[in-house]
């Protein structure tokens, strides 16, 4: 059996979060005691294969400096852009400059998705430890889906058995990931994350399948449905670490 892969994490959190209609961006909101972007990084950094983490933040961030985890060694700053794909390349163009090898794994996450267990971490490592291209975890869609036409009104019913909602962690080696970002940015491709950046390279990333409660926190109810289920995760466990 091959052993899981060591690898570097990546965190794009130079984002304003608008729709969560907060004082500051989602990432610093409170979450059972502590900013979520906190609960996010706690997560690797209590994980043995992480080598160090890469946080993209925006030049004029103030809510950073003011956490206690900013002052851990094991976290380097980026600065980042004004779309994700920029903040990610300037993450990765950081290791590359302190000299992390092209084929060191890269595992990038979204730093408002802090419900990622330590199970989806080790299932993708040990998934993708000899893929070649890499890959991301997933859920497949539970629900019907429908393809509007420019009317409003159903064009088609898509198969649902052949659709994956994409999560993160998204797992690349570190030069193959560079390239891909920086020439799709090049090229004025809009690439949302960044497995669509290596399919715009022609590379089929592989889709491993996760959790279903990996949540990106977007809108208020997202933070409030966590809060909720973490409430009840304490009183069942009094000893759960997010209680």
């Amino acid at each position: 059996m091959t052993p899981a892969p060591s690898f570097w994490a990546v965190l794009p959190a130079a984002g304003v979060g608008s729709r969560m209609r907060a004082d500051r961006p989602k990432q610093y909101l409170e979450l059972a005691g502590r900013s979520v972007i906190e609960h996010t990084l706690t997560a690797f950094l209590e994980h043995p294969g992480t080598l160090g983490i890469v946080v993209a933040l925006a030049s004029d961030d103030p809510w950073w400096p003011q956490l206690p985890l900013a002052q851990d060694a094991r976290i380097r700053c980026a600065e980042g852009g004004a779309e994700r794909a920029s903040s990610v390349l300037s993450a990765l163009l950081l290791l590359t400059a302190q000299g992390v090898a092209d084929d060191a794994w890269v595992l990038v996450h979204d730093a408002a998705r802090p419900n990622l267990q330590r199970s989806d971490i080790d299932h993708l490592l040990a998934s993708l430890a000899t893929d070649d291209v890499g890959g991301l975890l997933a859920v497949p869609v539970r629900d019907t889906l429908k393809r509007a036409g420019a009317d409003g009104r159903v064009a088609a019913t898509l198969d649902r058995s052949l659709v994956w909602q994409a999560y993160t962690p998204q797992m690349f080696r570190l030069g193959p990931l560079s390239r891909a970002l920086a020439d799709a940015l090049a090229a004025g491709v809009a690439v949302t994350d960044e497995a669509s950046a290596m399919e715009w390279a022609g590379l089929a990333p592989r889709l491993v399948e996760g959790r279903p409660d990996n949540l990106k926190i977007t809108r208020p109810e997202d933070l409030e449905w966590l809060r909720r289920s973490w409430q009840l995760d304490a009183l069942a466990d009094p000893g759960n670490p997010t209680s």
